[in-house]
């Protein structure tokens, strides 16, 4: 079934009117209304995003589709696991806004491939801190967390 052409134009003009960290607000912010439009679409939406998270290296399109997937797990969308390889582009980034959805998403798809790049994310941060806003830790560690809890129960009643 194809996509609805208003998400489609929604989807081409991801990033616009996305707002990062400041020293005013320790959290981005999203148009909620093209985001609600494009997670309604659930997977169909997918293989769109996933050329956006393949072509782009612009800051705010990539918040606004990693903010899309996490509002889609939300909603038990099936398949964002899949995206892992395309994520996985992401794991070196130094934005701590990246690193803290990246790990909201690792967190809740439990990849096993996602559980090194998280704790490297976690060292950078220890070693070298780099918001001033909040602390991404905070989201890493409790992704590293979720993945050592969720080993330890198939361990226990396997």
């Amino acid at each position: 079934m194809p996509i609805n052409p208003i998400t489609q134009f929604s989807i081409s003009n991801l990033g616009k009117n996305v707002q990062t960290t400041s020293k005013y607000r320790n959290y981005c912010c999203f148009d909620e209304g093209k985001i609600e439009k494009i997670v309604c679409e659930r997977e169909q939406a997918l293989p769109y995003l996933e050329n956006t998270l393949k072509t782009t290296n612009d800051i705010r399109t990539i918040l606004d589709v990693l903010y899309i997937l996490n509002r889609m797990l939300d909603i038990k969308v099936k398949g964002i696991d899949k995206l892992y390889p395309t994520l996985s582009r992401f794991n070196n980034s130094d934005s701590p806004d990246i690193q803290v959805f990246l790990s909201g998403i690792y967190r809740r798809i439990l990849v096993p491939d996602a559980f090194g790049p998280l704790n490297k994310m976690l060292i950078k941060q220890i070693l070298h801190p780099n918001s001033p806003y909040f602390d991404p830790t905070e989201e890493i560690g409790g992704a590293i967390l979720e993945y050592i809890k969720n080993y330890a129960s198939q361990k226990i009643y396997k």
